[in-house]
This record gives structure tokens, C-alpha cells and sequence, in this order.
């Protein structure tokens, strides 16, 4: 067996400038456009380009409807940007606080886009649902195609 840490990774190198692929990154009504998981639907409330400290809702599916609220908890233009979700209300007692990370490093042919997903934060019994193996595989699976369709939007 094993031993997992609280964070997951992919990374790929997309032949764009940062600039560029940071645009897509703190638009959220984009990010439909780049989910790889497919869970992602529709921005719930404000839709302004993300900074520190910006709250922004998801409606999203998996099976069911719900919704998430993010807050971003990193920024450095061009380079980071990091949000902590949660669901709204009282469901935030009981589960989230899963982090999103993007980190762009400008290489040789582009830009290496690191993708994180973290969980050292998750509250309540949610950690360890989203920590299994089966949970972690298909987020590693999600985020290496989000990846894909980030570069895909940046060559169109």
C-alpha cells in the first residue's frame, strides 16, 4: 500500500505564454471551459476577473446538483492563483475546504502549468471520502484533462 500525502499534482507544459493561459485561470466563467472533470457548470453570482481575496459561486454536478463558494487564497498575476472551496451554509460545517492551485512557470516552448489539488484542509468526514484511492485517481485523471483543454483553448 502506498502512503498518501494531502496533495495531488499533474503538470504539463503548454506551448503558450503565461499571460495567456493565467487569463483563462480568473475568468469563472470560463472555467466550465477548462473543467476536466465535467462537474463544473455555471458561475453563481459575481463573475469579475479573480484577485486575492475574491468570492466566487459554482453550480456544479456530479450525479446530483450542488453548488460551491470559493475564495481565492493565492495570487500572483501571470504566475499563481489558488482558491479554497466549500459548499455554502451550514454544509460548510460539515465537509470542504479542498484547495485549487495553479502554478505557470515560463520554460523553454512555453509555460509548465502545474495543476494541485490539496486536502489538507478538508473538514468533517469529507477527507477521508476524498481521500481514497478511487477519489484520488479520478481527481489526478480530471485535473491532467483540464490541462489538456486549457491548451487546447489557448491554441484556438
Amino acid at each position: 500500500m502506498s502512503e498518501h500525502t494531502d496533495v495531488e499534482s499533474v503538470e504539463r507544459v503548454i506551448p503558450a505564454p503565461p499571460e495567456k493561459i493565467f487569463e483563462l485561470l480568473v475568468d469563472p466563467e470560463r472555467h466550465r471551459d477548462i473543467d476536466g472533470s465535467g462537474s463544473v457548470k455555471d458561475p453563481k453570482g459575481e463573475t469579475e476577473r479573480l484577485k486575492l481575496g475574491s468570492k466566487f459561486g459554482m453550480h456544479m454536478k456530479i450525479g446530483l446538483p450542488y453548488s460551491m463558494e470559493s475564495t481565492v487564497i493565492a495570487f500572483e498575476e501571470g504566475r499563481t492563483i489558488a482558491w479554497q472551496s466549500r459548499p455554502p451554509g451550514i454544509g460548510r460545517h460539515f465537509g470542504g475546504g479542498r484547495i485549487w492551485r495553479y502554478e505557470l512557470e515560463p520554460v523553454d516552448g512555453g509555460t509548465r502549468v502545474r495543476e494541485s489539488w490539496d486536502i489538507s484542509q478538508e473538514t468533517g468526514g469529507s477527507k477521508w471520502l476524498v481521500g481514497l484511492e478511487g477519489s484520488r485517481k479520478r481527481t489526478r485523471e480530471s485535473m491532467t484533462k483540464t490541462l489538456e483543454r486549457i491548451e487546447e483553448l489557448v491554441k484556438a
